[in-house]
Order: structure tokens, then C-alpha cells, then sequence
């Protein structure tokens, strides 16, 4: 698929009404009641609060293909692209036609709406869902689980969110979009199924790496039957993790959902396409591993040594306020911030002149006598 073609698909076709980083049922039901009649909408059961967990079918083909996203339910990116998807799926497109007549696409496009509502990462019971099955103890692990052995799909798409922290590989670029082929064995084994995963992920990255060099990265694969992706693959299922991670200057996470939204195109096209085997699975395995070495802001060379902040996400008045807190102190080599300051041996101090601590919050600090905002 040629590049402008995907960039010109999502000018028009984005979901406007979704944007930012705080989605919820309240936000979908009424997308989901307006899409057009190719598209099957049911709920499939509810969440411990008594949220709805929708399904939404489209497609008549042979090819099954099973995604889900907010299963964290404060990981929203994804949602946002796969209602661009679905805009892009409800015109006719002759690329799209073919698509729907080559595969059935299921999609649950908010598995953790409890999540979603209070913005957190697990679910009302405090459980991560993607911790739970083999348990099964949550309902919504146990939805999703039925629709797998009911629908019994060829390839399975796990659909998140990842932290600023994250950079692609030992360098200085952010992993702005991270996959994985999770492993399906204790050894894990590169068999011919996670093969298949990684023969898409390679092909998403071909795409990718035109825009974003270098800002493409891979999860560490260790097995852990409680993930959701390692039953799935272990059921010779072939899985794909997607984590839609940080852009420059991208806190809202839509210059992301851009990225997001070309790599599910990408992924249903070629699986269209090819009988995907597993023989070009290769290109997958020089992806970077992600590594932990960003903070949002670094401030270097303080009286004090670098002092690193993260940003805190919190709900407030149903809106994601970005709360800047003092993370570290101390030499910060090898280290990168998304932004950065350089203090010069200057004291770093709060308004009234307190000094700054580990855990300390606040939106601003002065750099000798000069105040400079910490928030995004």
C-alpha cells in the first residue's frame, strides 16, 4: 500500500470526536449506534460495574481476525485508530472491498470500559487482564476468552499503550510505535506460528521506518502463560502485541494515532494479500529491543546533579492533567530526556524557594531566578 495513500485515508477519515487521551463507553456508544449496516454491533456481556463490552463484525472472507484494545483502560490510543478504521471501512474504497470479501474482522474496541471510565490500567476488581488467562477470574477476561474459542480466529491483534519511558533500543529515539511476537513456550521458541506474527510486524515496520526511522521498537519475549498474547499464541494462534507509544511533543498521543492507524491498515492488507507462512519472518528479529531510558524532562548539571521529572496522568474533572514530579536526582548518564534543560551548577528551586525532592510535584521551577514550566 503506498504511503499517501494511507496518510490521505486518515485526513479523511479520522474520527474527529475522539481525540485526546481520555476515552470511554460514553464516547464510543454513540459512534457505534451510527455505523453502517456492514457493520454487525452487539454486546457481548459486561464489565463488574455493568459497563457494556461491545463486538463489532464486518467482513464475509475466510481470513478471521480477532482484535481488542483498552483491555488497560487507560491506554486509549488504539481505539481512537480503529474507529478511523472504522470510517475508512464504511466507504467504498475498492482496496476495502476486497478486504471485506477476503476476511471477517472481529473487534472489540473496549474490553475494560471500567478502566476506561475511572482511567486506570486494570479493571474494577483491581486485576490486570492481561495478567488473568489462565484464571479467568474477571468477567471481561472470561468475554474475551469465549469470543476466542467461538470465533476461533487465524490471527489475533492485542492492541496497547506504552509509557514516555520507552526508548527503541540503547539510543536516544523514543519508541513511538513497540511490537511483539510473544513467545509461546517456556524456551521461547521462535516456532512457525509467532513466525507468522513476525512476518506482519516486519511488514508494518517496512512501512514505519519511512516516517519514524529508528522510533520502532520490540517487547522482551520472556513467557508468561497469564498473558493473554502467550495463550493465545500458545494455542498456535499467531498474536500480535501492538503498544502505541510517544511522539515528540505528543502527549495527546495523535501524531501516534497516525502510526497506529497505518500499521492495522498494513497488517489486514498484507494479511489479505499473502498467505503469510512464516518464511519472511527475519527483518522482525533486527528490530531494537525497547529499553527504560527516557524521563519526560531532564534538567542536567544542577548544584545538585540532573533531576529527572515524569509526568504523572490524572483524571481530573473528566479531563488528563499531566502532573510533573521529580523522579530522580543524581547523574543521569546514558540517560535522555524528551526535553532538557541545562542548569549550568545553578540551584533548581520551587517558587518559594524550596529546595526540590524526589516525589516533589509542581509545574514549574526557577533555574537561577529564571522560571521555566515543566508541564506539556
Amino acid at each position: 500500500m503506498h504511503l499517501d495513500q494511507l496518510k490521505l485515508w486518515f485526513k479523511t477519515y479520522q474520527e474527529k470526536s475522539l481525540f485526546h487521551r481520555y476515552i470511554n463507553n460514553d464516547f464510543i456508544e454513540p459512534l457505534l449506534q451510527k455505523l453502517p449496516y456492514r457493520f454487525q454491533v452487539s454486546e457481548i456481556g459486561k464489565s463488574v460495574n455493568g459497563e457494556s463490552i461491545y463486538k463489532v463484525q464486518f467482513g464475509t472472507g475466510s481470513k478471521k481476525l480477532l482484535f481488542w484494545s483498552q483491555m488497560h483502560g487507560n491506554e486509549s490510543t488504539t481505539t481512537k485508530a480503529l474507529f478511523d478504521m472504522f470510517n475508512l471501512f464504511s466507504g467504498d474504497e475498492k482496496v476495502i472491498n476486497s478486504i471485506l470479501k477476503a476476511c471477517t474482522v472481529v473487534v472489540i474496541p473496549i474490553l475494560n470500559p471500567d478502566g476506561a471510565r475511572a482511567y486506570t490500567r486494570l479493571n474494577a476488581n483491581n486485576i490486570d487482564l492481561n495478567r488473568d488467562a489462565q484464571d479467568l477470574s474477571q468477567p471481561e477476561s472470561k468475554i474475551l476468552r469465549q469470543l476466542f474459542d467461538i470465533f476461533k480466529p487465524d490471527f489475533c491483534f492485542n492492541l496497547h499503550g506504552q509509557r514516555t519511558i520507552f526508548s527503541a533500543g540503547n539510543t536516544n529515539k523514543p519508541a513511538t510505535v513497540s511490537f511483539l511476537a510473544p513467545a509461546q513456550d517456556k524456551d521461547c521458541t521462535v516456532t512457525n506460528n509467532r513466525k507468522k506474527a513476525m512476518e506482519v510486524i516486519a511488514e508494518i515496520n517496512t512501512t514505519l521506518q519511512i516516517q519514524i526511522p529508528n522510533q520502532v521498537g520490540v517487547y522482551d519475549d520472556a513467557f508468561n502463560i497469564n498473558c493473554v498474547g502467550d495463550t493465545f499464541q500458545s494455542h498456535n494462534v499467531p498474536t500480535i502485541l501492538f503498544e502505541a507509544g510517544h511522539y515528540v511533543n505528543d502527549y495527546d498521543r495523535e501524531k501516534t494515532r497516525i502510526f497506529i492507524f497505518q500499521s492495522l491498515f498494513v497488517s489486514i492488507d498484507y494479511i489479505t494479500n499473502h498467505e503469510v507462512s512464516g518464511e519472511f519472518y527475519k527483518p522482525y528479529l533486527k528490530i531494537p529491543m525497547n529499553q527504560k531510558l527516557f524521563y519526560d524532562i531532564i534538567i542536567r548539571n544542577s548544584d545538585k546533579g540532573d533531576i529527572a521529572v515524569q509526568y504523572q496522568e490524572r483524571l481530573i474533572d473528566n479531563k488528563i492533567v499531566f502532573i510533573p514530579k521529580i523522579e530522580k536526582i543524581s547523574k543521569l548518564n546514558g540517560c535522555y530526556g524528551h526535553k532538557e534543560l541545562d542548569a549550568n551548577g545553578s540551584k533548581v528551586l520551587f517558587a518559594n524557594e524550596a529546595v526540590l525532592k524526589v516525589g516533589d510535584e509542581n509545574d514549574f521551577v526557577f533555574v537561577n531566578g529564571e522560571k521555566y514550566a515543566l508541564t506539556p
